[in-house]
């Protein structure tokens, strides 16, 4: 299985080493904010070398990032937005996490707007039966680094997490967002918390929900991108042929 990992990072070294770590499927990796973006979907794949057009991936995904999906004097956010309308039109399967499920959000309709920081292991509740909590308990713990909220849901779009601070997680037909962290591990965790130009109190608060209990029950989301490659999969098999003229 082959997917587009659209990395928003602004540059930090943590998202495609923790995405590499934790989903099974091959990645070829666009820095976004370097103007990379992965080809329109239906264009020939790099080894593909006969005439018909091919998918050049299966599915996607977005990472977090430290800019705000709002910020217009990112030309980048407008061309990858672009890019994800026209993948979304094509049905493509796409996993937005934190910025991501924020990028998507906003693309759909919904609405993105800043407030106060979640930072932190938090505890999430499931809103809706989908296959992508599959192995999950409910509620379950994930870690959370953003100041930027979902605040009004696209219309079309199901509500499939939450909790105090607000949407969690969301389904557009085969479109998912999650606004936690399931790739993260301890390391990324306390960098990030650390990284943050917050007061101490605030920060340290962060550093002791970094718990040995709260890291342990983290390890039951990554089974989210198990459940994500299962969907690509399904998702493949019942796809109709990209082919011209099909």
């Amino acid at each position: 299985m082959h997917l587009a990992l659209i990395d928003a990072s602004l540059g930090t070294p943590h998202a495609q080493r923790n995405f590499d770590r934790e989903v099974d499927a091959s990645l070829t990796v666009y820095n976004a904010n370097e103007g990379e973006m992965p080809p329109p979907i239906g264009a020939p794949a790099p080894d593909h070398t006969d005439s018909e057009a091919a998918r050049s991936f299966d599915g996607a995904i977005i990472s977090g990032s430290q800019s705000s999906v709002y910020d217009s004097h990112r030309p980048w956010i407008q061309e990858l937005s672009r890019w994800v309308e026209g993948a979304i039109s094509d049905g493509l399967p796409i996993l937005g996490v934190c910025w991501g499920h924020q990028l998507l959000a906003q693309i759909l309709g919904g609405t993105v707007r800043g407030g106060s920081y979640e930072l932190g292991y938090v505890e999430v509740q499931q809103e809706k039966d989908d296959p992508i909590w599959n192995g999950l308990p409910a509620p379950f713990t994930a870690f959370a680094t953003h100041s930027d909220h979902v605040v009004k849901m696209p219309s079309d779009a199901h509500l499939l997490a939450s909790n105090e601070t607000g949407v969690q997680a969301l389904r557009y037909e085969q479109v998912y967002g999650v606004q936690f962290h399931p790739e993260y591990d301890l390391e990324t965790a306390e960098a990030m918390i650390r990284s943050k130009d917050l007061s101490e109190r605030t920060v340290q608060c962060a550093l002791d929900t970094c718990t040995d209990a709260n890291v342990a029950a983290t390890g039951a989301t990554t089974r989210i991108f198990d459940n994500f490659l299962r969907h690509v999969a399904a998702t493949a098999s019942t796809a109709p042929s990209s082919a011209p003229n099909a």
